[in-house]
């Protein structure tokens, strides 16, 4: 046990030595340490599907991930980020884990639900679970947590949201592929082809996995968007269950796959190239003519 901690300790302080040379060398650690962790970038991304029935376009959803709470990113920061998302005006909200970076030894537990419960959102709040939320004892807090927040916790499940008009979407969310027990055929038994899916796994490497199933939609967090990223280079590390699939939108087969960056940072405090995001999707159906045309480009 002794050998495990400290090969662990050694390659912590390795990564860290390493990380903190090469912000030295490209000037910017004095930026990555005190200032690009604090920012927050809205990324408006714009989601078309012929599957999407009429009355859902144009519905706003807004994801976050990966807040880690800590002596690095302060509730005072989660003020900030409730904010935003609430000027955004979304219609769903979406939370794609992993919540305070270590849930077992943070003492302002009790000061996240009545931020997180400030979040409006007419079609509802969702959340699933992260490693860290599993990690150190803090399954239980997390669910006690969003319970208190106003959240509703999807773990290997999944929920119709219906309008006024009768239609809908499916919503589902798998448990943490690390520390949890996902079960893809369990979260997903209800989707269908003529059903428009939309998948929250926080590893986004569960694409690999979910691509076998009638999902259109797969939102994720957990990769950091490599956290530090080097020009040329891209990130330095990334975490497992993240190394095909780090950042941004990717077409994975029929489905889509967005890999949201997170808000804060764990193991190092750090941000490099890599800016804290929110992101705002738009929901629109694709028209018959837009098919027609993509079809001939596709032959062409």
């Amino acid at each position: 046990m002794t050998n495990k901690v400290s090969r662990r300790a050694f390659l912590k302080g390795l990564i860290g030595t390493i990380t903190g040379s090469l912000l030295a060398v490209f000037g910017g650690y004095g930026y990555a340490r005190y200032i690009e962790p604090k920012l927050i970038r809205t990324e408006s991304i714009p989601i078309e599907s012929s599957k999407l029935p009429q009355s859902f376009s144009g519905t706003k959803i807004v994801q976050f991930s990966d807040t880690h709470l800590s002596e690095y990113y302060p509730i005072s920061q989660l003020e900030k980020i409730a904010t935003k998302i609430n000027q955004l005006s979304p219609d769903l909200i979406l939370f794609t884990g992993d919540l305070v970076d270590k849930p077992n030894q943070y003492g302002f537990l009790h000061q996240i639900a009545p931020i997180l419960k400030k979040l409006k959102a007419p079609l509802g709040k969702y959340a699933i679970y992260g490693n860290h939320d599993h990690g150190g004892y803090g399954t239980d807090i997390y669910e006690n947590i969003m319970k208190e927040s106003e959240f509703k916790l999807l773990k290997n499940t999944g929920v119709k949201i219906q309008l006024i008009d009768g239609s809908a979407i499916l919503l589902t969310g798998l448990d943490d592929m690390m520390l949890g027990r996902p079960d893809f055929g369990q979260t997903l038994k209800e989707a269908k082809d003529e059903l428009y899916t939309i998948l929250m796994a926080h590893e986004p490497d569960a694409a690999l996995n979910a691509k076998a199933f009638p999902v259109d939609l797969q939102l994720s967090g957990h990769s950091h968007g490599g956290q530090v990223q080097l020009p040329f280079y891209g990130p330095l590390i990334t975490p497992p269950f993240a190394a095909v699939y780090t950042e941004g939108l990717y077409e994975v087969d029929r489905m889509k796959l967005y890999v949201n960056r997170g808000l804060g940072t764990t193991r190092l405090p750090f941000r490099f190239f890599s800016v804290p995001e929110i992101t705002l999707f738009t929901l629109t159906k694709k028209s018959a003519s837009a098919m027609v045309s993509e079809d001939r480009q596709k032959r062409h």
